[in-house]
């Protein structure tokens, strides 16, 4: 790759790349000159200071916001900015010899201190930002960084009192949409009442992950898959997501919400809407979108038949204290909570394309390793004629961690016996593009915000068709306390999980070990 031109700043080569007729998918209405003001609910929680501030400030710090652009936090709590500051810093991973515009950076920042239901503090967070932006034009963003239960209050106050009057506003809002049809579509009437939908951005972080984005091009990009993308040469698809650590003395909020609400109802529905649905008209953010509704719309609910839950027990050997403790002894959960830890479901499409294709679904927390991914799992070959040794192909995409694209397939093995043995075609990010910045996930999704791309995120007849997908089994699950099966930390998760995958198609044969993208040594 050569260096870009030191006069041409990095924001003017993503502009012009949003710009070049080959990128006509993104939104490209970002005004380099106009004023902008960030306005951060909840500033003072965790989400911002572990992901907002330092998103923006990497964004500050790589010339990719306009300038200028200003950034203000509005929380409960009395905080200074030197205070606010302090508590982000461990997480906005600064180089010595970024300290002059990391400093740069906060001076760019205020923070106003006001309730979340009275009209008083946002009438003197709008005094604020009139103060930041002179009384000149200027367009506005909100972060919603908070609980659902102030939503309401919130969004009224911003439409009320904190509007830009001659610049445009955009709204981030952060999941849960909702806990159920009815209440994800009481927020979605809400908010259709104060601002129009191109105003609206519902942000899945996993849209923002470099794969995720790739599965369009790798989808219709290639002439060699796109005609294998059916009912004829798929035999299954399976998108997993699992994490390797328990609730951490957290589990109050994710009991609540459960790992079916938290992980599979968002994050994984979003990623087989990519995977299953037809080629857009075009790459226009609603073209896009109305194809994955489509989708959506061809799946029928969940029942219980189609799925497998379960809940973790403490590791009486596990290293860590977090290994030791089961999800029922986590001291803010509910001794006697059915709330999954683990599901499994199997979706079936109805259209053309995919009748009879199993997509099963499969998350969990204190699980045997961290992994994202989506592995589709080809046909057996017909007609086969080597005494059943061959296994099937299966194209895997690596969300995280370590981008990658690999594609299980047969070969001969070295020497001169005629034996068959499985490897891969093998595209890991880090060997094929090494010296390559992958922005995190809430760099990309923050900078389509200020482009006005909506790509990326949930639209609200997406959220209504996920919602129907997934209220019926979590009222079941709820109204009769479905108890889970236990599975021990730092497992595969419950044996019964297998036994389903097999049952829809999915053959694991445990033979293949992935190198995990390792390089060999040979040089040539």
């Amino acid at each position: 790759h050569t260096c870009p031109p030191t006069d041409q700043s990095a924001l003017d080569l993503i502009i012009k790349s949003l710009k070049s007729p080959t990128m006509v998918c993104e939104g490209t209405h970002f005004d380099g000159k106009i004023p902008h003001t960030f306005v951060i609910f909840g500033a003072s929680g965790d989400l911002a200071k572990k992901k907002i501030y330092p998103t923006l400030w990497w964004l500050y710090r790589d010339d990719l916001l306009p300038k200028p652009t200003k950034f203000c936090g509005y929380a409960r709590s009395k905080l200074t900015i030197a205070k606010l500051k302090e508590s982000c810093l461990q997480y906005m991973k600064v180089q010595p010899q970024e300290q002059a515009k990391y400093e740069e950076f906060w001076a760019l920042n205020e923070y106003v201190s006001g309730s979340y239901d009275g009209r008083t503090g946002f009438e003197l967070l709008n005094q604020q930002l009139e103060l930041m932006e002179n009384k000149n034009r200027a367009n506005r963003i909100f972060y919603l960084a908070l609980p659902p239960s102030v939503f309401e209050e919130v969004t009224v106050n911003i439409k009320q009192i904190c509007m830009s009057v001659c610049g445009w506003n955009r709204v981030i809002i952060e999941k849960p949409f909702g806990r159920d049809d009815e209440s994800s579509r009481a927020l979605s009437d809400h908010l259709a009442g104060l601002f129009h939908e191109e105003q609206l951005y519902r942000i899945d972080h996993y849209l923002g992950k470099e794969m995720v984005q790739n599965l369009m091009t790798i989808r219709f990009g290639n002439k060699i898959l796109s005609s294998t993308w059916n009912r004829e040469n798929i035999a299954s698809v399976l998108i997993t997501f699992k994490e390797p650590f328990g609730t951490q003395g957290r589990g109050g909020y994710f009991d609540e919400f459960g790992i079916i609400r938290d992980v599979m109802q968002n994050h994984l529905l979003q990623i087989l809407s990519l995977v299953a649905m037809e080629k857009p008209v075009s790459c226009h953010p609603d073209d896009i979108r109305d194809e994955k509704v489509k989708v959506l719309k061809a799946i029928q609910a969940l029942t219980l038949d189609d799925m497998v839950l379960g809940q973790y027990l403490g590791n009486p050997q596990g290293a860590t204290e977090d290994a030791r403790t089961g999800y029922l002894e986590d001291p803010t959960v509910n001794g006697d909570s059915t709330t999954p830890t683990y599901a499994l479901g199997v979706l079936k499409i109805n259209n053309e394309r995919w009748q009879g294709v199993p997509f099963i679904l499969r998350c969990g927390k204190a699980l045997n390793e961290r992994k994202a991914e989506v592995r589709i799992q080809y046909q057996d070959v017909p007609g086969d004629i080597f005494e059943g040794s061959t296994k099937r192909n299966e194209l895997v995409i690596r969300v995280q961690p370590g981008e990658a694209l690999y594609f299980k397939m047969m070969t001969k093995s070295p020497g001169i016996t005629f034996d068959i043995e499985e490897t891969e075609m093998d595209l890991t990010y880090e060997h094929r593009y090494k010296d390559s910045y992958l922005p995190d996930a809430y760099e990309r999704l923050i900078l389509d915000v200020f482009c006005g791309s909506q790509m990326h995120f949930v639209r609200s007849d997406e959220l209504r068709e996920a919602w129907r997908i997934f209220t019926p089994i979590l009222h079941q699950i709820e109204q009769q306390h479905v108890r889970p099966i236990a599975y021990k930390y730092g497992s595969r998760g419950p044996k019964q999980a297998d036994t389903k995958c097999e049952e829809n198609n999915f053959k694991y044969s445990g033979s293949y070990k992935w190198h995990g993208g390792q390089k060999q040594t040979n040089p040539n």
